[in-house]
């Protein structure tokens, strides 16, 4: 793309967290990109160079780049102004409406709406949202402006999955579209990363399904290993016989306390949700498959009969700042109904109690007054105490 068109498109990304600030900070390279959210705290991080996810290619794309990358809470001369829209808000799972939340989607699209007439601009949906949704609002306002492109990222390394992406796809139908997937082709380190053009129900439905894929893979390989453990075989040997299959592979197959995370938990449930009136089986497990496991790990550790239980960490993995929905929440949250008192040792955590659960501030101190720690997985700090340690962490990865 020539230099004059890149320097004449302008980008407005809502939403600062993982999708927003690394798909912002991929385009800022070569196009003016204005990151939008009600965060003001987050903004001034991004405006001292600092970003607002645990990232270390964000923060150092930020600090180290030259980058057309400015920041707003939004208005109606921004929206006015801005060629293209990309919309990154969270959809939390609401179990009330069996459905994600889109209320923060829909309030975006209509401020976008109500202020910006240029049927040229284009708004691409990058939260993820039920099927059929990018259809209703094209529908809603008789427009075509609307498309969805899933995002497929791992949080710790979302800039770098965008920069090395499995594949790019869009679905909708607006004359823009090509602009825009070329616009990510160009800023990816791949070379010719696979393209895929579908309608918006269909790219809606690539999210779900990949996510279930995913949801289900983790919980065949943990409810391989609760097999192992009731008969008292080498879950490591069997896994790696198992895994040795090419058609099935030696990756993410390292057992957990569960799936859990941003993204998994929900995306499940949503997708059970799409399934109505439709038969199912396999979706209906890997939903419950999770409470099962959460369950039986609970069993394991209470089964050792301890008096205090020191958690080790809330996030899912090494190198992530995010415990939302953490299976060990689950975990947790089973062995306190069951009398047991709990203390976390948490360093991202600098209040004294996280929800009605102690945090401890020293992790000698953590260390001396746990009798069992468990830790969904396990890194070198708990080397030298793992004689007290719990996990499912056969293979020491994420």
């Amino acid at each position: 793309m020539a230099g004059n068109q890149s320097d004449s498109i302008k980008v407005s990304v809502f939403g600062a967290g993982y999708v927003g600030m690394s798909l912002g900070v991929l385009l800022a390279q070569k196009y003016d990109v204005t990151i939008v959210d009600i965060d003001i705290d987050k903004l001034e991080a991004i405006s001292k160079k600092k970003s607002t996810v645990n990232d270390e290619l964000i923060d150092d794309f930020l600090q180290s780049k030259e980058l057309k990358l400015s920041t707003s809470l939004s208005s109606s001369e921004l929206i006015e102004s801005t060629d293209i829209f990309i919309i990154a808000t969270p959809t939390d799972y609401d179990p009330k409406t069996n459905s994600f939340d889109t209320s923060s989607v829909e309030e975006v699209i209509n401020e976008i709406f109500k202020y910006n007439h240029d049927k040229s601009s284009l708004i691409v949906i990058k939260s993820t949202v039920p099927v059929g949704f990018t259809k209703s609002i094209n529908k809603k306002f008789d427009s075509s402006r609307v498309v969805f492109s899933p995002e497929f990222l791992r949080e710790g390394f979302a800039l770098k999955d965008n920069l090395e992406p499995s594949r790019i796809i869009i679905g909708g139908m607006h004359p823009k579209i090509k602009q825009f997937t070329n616009m990510l082709v160009e800023a990816s380190d791949v070379d010719k990363p696979p393209v895929q053009h579908m309608d918006s129900s269909s790219a809606e439905a690539v999210k779900l399904f990949s996510n279930t894929f995913l949801a289900m893979r983790v919980s065949f390989f943990n409810e391989l290993d609760s097999f192992a453990i009731e008969k008292n075989l080498d879950v490591k040997k069997i896994i790696e016989g198992v895994s040795a299959d090419s058609r099935i592979g030696n990756f993410y197959n390292n057992p957990s306390f569960g799936y859990g995370g941003y993204c998994l938990p929900k995306d499940t449930k949503q997708l059970l949700a799409n399934y109505s009136n439709i038969p199912q089986n396999l979706i209906q497990a890997i939903v419950e498959a999770n409470k099962t496991r959460q369950i039986y790990i609970s069993e394991q550790i209470l089964n050792k009969k301890p008096s205090l239980v020191g958690v080790y960490k809330l996030a899912m993995k090494q190198g992530s700042d995010n415990y939302r929905d953490s299976s060990i929440l689950d975990v947790m949250k089973y062995i306190k109904d069951r009398g047991v008192k709990i203390i976390i040792f948490e360093p991202s955590i600098d209040q004294k109690f996280f929800e009605d659960y102690e945090v401890c501030k020293g992790f000698d101190d953590f260390v001396k007054q746990s009798d069992i720690i468990i830790a969904n997985r396990f890194c070198s700090e708990l080397e030298t105490v793992k004689n007290k340690v719990y996990t499912r962490d056969i293979f020491g990865i994420n």
